[in-house]
């Protein structure tokens, strides 16, 4: 009788039969959502629902371009890309010979003028001088036809001789008559004015001005201190009014511009606080900023070619607004950023004391220079020194 062997092998499968083992998991799982859920509310309460973040944030900033103001051809070139240029800092030069030309031909049609123009003058004292003795003349012949009337009457001297004395009277009046309308018309060419509020005189400035600044303008100067970029200008080249020569970016006048869905602008306001990570550092540099202004419209609205949503196959597409944001100056020394640089923005809500949108217009000019405030300052020196001598050596001449 064959006995048969019975081969145990040990059940390695957990119980979950156990009553006690099922309610500790069910208690453990409760508590990991009851704290998976305050985790949740907590973020929300105290950071989500107070900020808003989007890594649709670029760099932006002044690019300053170089345009010429006068045709001319490119004689040097002062500055190359990345080059660090101050404001005033020569960048190109023109040939100037043209330019010199007109502006040796403008002085001399100004000392042309002014010399005219004081002959008018003179022309007008000289008049005055011959009404002044041909009213000596009228009042001789005058003088001189009444007393020959006076003898005629006693029979003292003819018909004959008084009628000659009439005669002398008559045409020393219309002498008289024609030197005043002569000096009448003179001084009108010169009435109520100096040598240099002439008006041939004024015309002869402008005239000077123009070329002094088409002569200055063969110099092309940096408005800004900044680095040059996009040098396309070449030696020799022919550049007409208005082409771009190349470009000065400051760098210290950086901004970024965010681009937030419409759905996050309902709490921003200006003057909120924002945390900035720029790609180019990483996180382990932090920029501080706040909003400086919100879009007054969104991208797609000045769009070069914007979407025609009367169209039947209209789909709605949520809208971004550009949001700029203010760099703080002291940290963007430090760090140097780029114009065109990817960024990740948060903007803190809490502080909604700020307005959205701006409630005073800007009260001085957000950007100047004034690296052309002197050009017109010398041009007018040139022609009052001009004018000085041109109206003396005139002088000169007529006392000669």
């Amino acid at each position: 009788m064959a006995t048969a062997e019975h081969t145990q092998t040990p059940d390695n499968t957990p119980d979950t039969s156990n009553p006690r083992k099922r309610k500790v998991m069910l208690v453990v799982l409760a508590i990991v959502v009851i704290l998976a859920g305050v985790a949740v509310w907590g973020y929300h309460e105290f950071y989500g629902r107070w900020n808003e973040s989007t890594d649709d944030a670029y760099v932006n900033g002044n690019v300053v371009e170089i345009t010429p103001l006068v045709t001319g051809t490119v004689v040097s070139i002062g500055a190359d890309d990345g080059d660090l240029v101050h404001e005033g800092q020569v960048l190109i030069n023109f040939d100037p010979n043209d330019a010199q030309v007109g502006l040796q031909s403008a002085q001399a049609n100004l000392a042309r003028t002014v010399r005219q123009v004081r002959g008018l003058y003179s022309n007008v004292d000289g008049m005055k001088a011959q009404v002044n003795a041909l009213q000596a003349e009228v009042q001789k012949a005058q003088d001189n036809f009444n007393r020959r009337k006076n003898l005629a009457a006693g029979g003292a001297i003819s018909q004959e001789e008084l009628s000659h004395a009439r005669d002398d009277l008559t045409s020393a009046q219309n002498a008289l008559a024609n030197a005043r309308q002569q000096l009448k018309t003179t001084s009108a060419l010169v009435d109520d004015t100096v040598v240099s509020s002439h008006p041939d005189v004024m015309a002869a400035a402008a005239q000077l001005r123009q070329a002094y600044l088409n002569n200055s303008r063969s110099t092309l100067i940096a408005p800004v201190t900044g680095y040059v970029a996009k040098r396309s200008v070449q030696l020799g080249q022919r550049v007409q009014p208005g082409t771009a020569l190349m470009a000065v970016i400051p760098l210290d006048q950086l901004w970024i511009d965010a681009n937030f869905k419409e759905t996050q602008l309902r709490d921003m306001r200006i003057g909120q606080p924002v945390d900035i990570e720029a790609d180019l550092y990483g996180s382990d540099v932090k920029f501080s900023g706040t909003i400086d202004s919100l879009g007054a419209g969104t991208g797609s609205a000045f769009a070069l070619l914007p979407a025609q949503n009367a169209t039947g196959n209209w789909i709605k597409i949520v809208q971004r607004v550009p949001v700029r944001i203010h760099i703080n100056a002291e940290e963007l020394a430090k760090h140097p950023l780029r114009v065109g640089l990817s960024t990740q923005v948060d903007v803190n809500l809490r502080d909604q004391s700020g307005p959205v949108l701006a409630q005073q217009p800007p009260q001085k000019a957000s950007f100047s220079t004034n690296v052309y405030d002197r050009q017109l300052a010398e041009a007018d020196a040139m022609i009052t020194q001009l004018i000085h001598d041109n109206s003396a050596a005139a002088s000169k001449t007529v006392q000669r």
